[in-house]
C-alpha cells in the first residue's frame, strides 16, 4: 500500500532528509587520492549519530556499512573498506538516515581528483536525468511518467539505464511501495497524488545495462565492466512541482 505522510510526518521527514543529505555532502567532500571508502564511512556514521539520527543501511538486511560506496564500475551498494581511492575514480555515495522513525536516501557520483571527459559527462547526464525525471513528478501524472523521462533522456546521450534496480517510495520505511523504474512507458503506474513521498534514483551506465551482483550478494557492477554512475534524492509530490526534500540547508 501506498502511504501518504500527513503534515505532521513530513516535518520529521524533512529533518531526516536534510540530516541524509548534508551526510552525502559530507562523503563528497571527502572523496579525493589516498582516502579509503571506510573512512568515508564511518564519517557517513558519526556524523548521522551526532544528529540524533540512525544509519538506515547499517545491518540493513545484514548489510555492514553506514553508506554504499561504489567505485568506477560498481554500480551500487559498494561495501567500504580499505579500497583507496586513486586519482580518476568516480564515486558513486548512497546514503540514508532515520530520524523519529522517518528515513531520507539520497546518492550521488563524485569525480576523484581529475577524471575523464566522459566520466564527467556520464555523472552530468545521470544527475540531469533526475531532474528530467522528476518534471512529471506531479499529481496527476503516474509513476511511469517519471521512468520514461529519465530513460528517454539518459538514451538520447548515449548512456542506459540500469533495469534490475529500481527507485522506491520511502517514509517509515526505507523501501515502501510504489517502485519507481527508470525505464518504461509512460502513463502507467499509480498515479500520483500530494504527500507521496519517492526516491526517485537513476543509475546510469556507460556501457551496456546489464548488471550482475558479486559473491558478497551486495556489490553490484556493470556487466560489461565499464563505468556506472548514480544521483537521487527523496521528493514530495506537492499541488505543484515536487519538493526535493534530500537538501542539506538548514541543519
Amino acid at each position: 500500500m501506498i502511504s501518504i505522510k500527513t503534515e505532521r510526518e513530513l516535518e520529521i521527514m524533512r529533518k531526516a532528509c536534510k540530516i541524509t543529505a548534508a551526510a552525502r555532502a559530507l562523503a563528497g567532500e571527502m572523496v579525493r587520492p589516498g582516502v579509503t571508502t571506510g573512512e568515508i564511512d564511518k564519517a557517513v556514521h558519526d556524523f548521522i549519530v551526532s544528529q540524533g539520527a540512525k544509519p538506515s543501511f547499517l545491518n540493513y538486511q545484514g548489510y555492514p556499512g553506514s553508506a554504499c560506496i561504489s567505485v568506477n564500475e560498481v554500480v551500487i551498494h559498494g561495501i567500504p573498506g580499505k579500497r583507496e581511492l586513486k586519482e580518476g575514480d568516480i564515486v558513486s555515495v548512497d546514503v540514508g538516515a532515520c530520524y523519529q522513525g522517518f528515513h531520507g536516501d539520497c546518492a550521488a557520483t563524485f569525480a576523484c581528483g581529475n577524471i575523464s571527459p566522459e566520466a564527467q559527462r556520464l555523472i552530468n547526464v545521470t544527475k540531469q536525468s533526475f531532474f528530467e525525471g522528476i518534471r512529471f513528478a506531479r499529481q496527476g501524472y503516474r509513476v511511469s511518467d517519471i521512468s520514461h523521462a529519465v530513460q528517454a533522456y539518459v538514451e538520447a546521450n548515449g548512456f542506459s539505464v540500469v533495469r534490475a534496480f529500481v527507485g522506491h517510495g520511502v517514509g517509515e520505511h526505507l523501501h515502501e511501495e510504489p517502485s519507481v523504474p527508470n525505464y518504461g512507458a509512460p502513463g502507467k503506474g499509480p498515479r500520483l497524488v500530494k504527500n507521496m513521498t519517492l526516491a526517485v534514483e537513476p543509475m546510469v551506465n556507460m556501457g551496456t545495462y546489464e548488471v550482475r551482483v558479486l559473491r558478497d550478494g551486495w556489490t553490484t557492477v556493470t556487466a560489461d565492466g565499464k563505468l556506472a554512475a548514480h544521483y537521487e534524492n527523496s521528493i514530495l509530490i506537492t499541488d505543484g512541482e515536487a519538493e526535493i526534500l534530500t537538501v542539506p540547508e538548514g541543519l
